[in-house]
């Protein structure tokens, strides 16, 4: 299965008004293109927000972005990515500064997911960077 992986790494930029958000979508193989690919009824969103240590340097933190965007290609259930930092002016993120959507087409495909090596790999990186990491799943139409 082939997919186009679209994910523009350009560092922490915290600029007003910007917004700041990076999208890989899933496409069909080749051999679909011709052929309607029905959109699904609903699809499962896995939100990962961040709270990194203030002495984590900003070059680790777009290693780690790298490493996140990275999973998409490394685990073929994953619909679709997305991701941003904070750009919010309502002074109301708690320290999260990084906001990681990861799309599912159903439970089984998350479950798959979750204890896959590469996320184990990735998530045990983590450690020395983050203050807190939140994590919610939901439910949502497409």
């Amino acid at each position: 299965m082939f997919r186009r992986v679209l994910c523009l790494v350009t560092g922490v930029i915290f600029l007003a008004g910007c917004i700041s958000v990076h999208t890989t979508k899933h496409t069909p193989a080749p051999e679909t293109t011709l052929l309607e690919v029905p959109e699904p009824a609903q699809v499962l969103r896995h939100v990962v927000l961040f709270n990194f240590k203030d002495d984590t340097a900003a070059d680790q933190i777009r290693k780690i972005e790298s490493a996140f965007c990275a999973l998409p290609a490394k685990i073929n259930v994953v619909h679709d990515f997305e991701w941003g930092t904070n750009v919010s002016p309502e002074n109301r993120s708690q320290g999260f500064t990084h906001c990681f959507v990861v799309t599912f087409l159903s439970e089984a495909d998350r479950a798959i997911y979750l204890p896959h090596p590469a996320h184990k790999e990735f998530a045990a990186t983590l450690g020395p960077y983050l203050n807190q990491v939140l994590v919610i799943d939901y439910w949502t139409k497409p």
